[in-house]
C-alpha cells in the first residue's frame, strides 16, 4: 500500500511539474526590437522622459491607477491574445487619445517582458503613421528599480 501512495505522489508531483513548465513555455518572451519603431532601455527612456516625451501606459486601468510613471498616460490597448506576440483584428486601442501631431515622441510601456501591451500599442502607433515610437520593453517593473518617479 506505502509504494502506491508514493508511486502516486510522484506521479502527481510530475504532473504538476509538466503542467507548470507547459505554462511558463506559453508566455513568450518579448523582443529586443520593434520594426519601425525604437526599442529602449531604461536609462534611454528617462532621457526621454526628461526631454518631455508623452509616455503611453498600455496596462490595464487598475494597474494604471495603482502605479504609473509619472505623467503617463493611461491607454489600455486590449489583447484577444496576452502573454504572446499575436495581433488579433479584434484586439483595440483608444488612437484618440495618442496625440494628433504624429511626430509626437512616444514612450509606450506595460509591465516588462512577457507583457505584450506595450509593444503591440507602440505596433499599432507605427502602423497608424506615428513616426518617433519608442517601445520600453522592461517598463515599470524596471522604472521603479532605477529609482525613477511612479505615482
Amino acid at each position: 500500500m506505502r509504494l502506491i501512495q508514493r508511486t502516486s505522489v510522484i506521479l502527481g508531483a510530475a504532473f504538476l511539474l509538466s503542467m507548470a513548465s507547459t505554462a511558463v513555455r506559453a508566455a513568450e518572451e518579448t523582443p529586443m526590437s520593434i520594426p519601425g519603431g525604437t526599442y529602449v532601455s531604461t536609462a534611454q527612456a528617462k532621457d526621454l522622459f526628461d526631454k518631455g516625451a508623452l509616455f503611453i501606459d498600455s496596462r490595464v486601468t487598475a494597474e494604471y491607477a495603482e502605479e504609473h510613471i509619472k505623467g503617463a498616460v493611461g491607454i489600455v490597448y486590449k489583447e484577444k491574445h496576452s502573454k504572446v506576440s499575436k495581433i488579433d483584428p479584434e484586439d483595440t486601442m483608444d488612437m484618440s487619445k495618442l496625440p494628433s501631431d504624429k511626430t509626437k515622441v512616444l514612450v509606450f510601456y506595460c509591465n516588462g517582458s512577457p507583457c505584450w501591451r506595450g509593444y503591440k500599442g507602440a505596433t499599432m502607433a507605427i502602423k497608424s503613421g506615428y513616426s518617433k515610437v519608442h517601445w520600453y520593453r522592461d517598463g515599470i517593473p524596471a522604472w521603479k528599480a532605477a529609482g525613477h518617479t511612479v505615482q
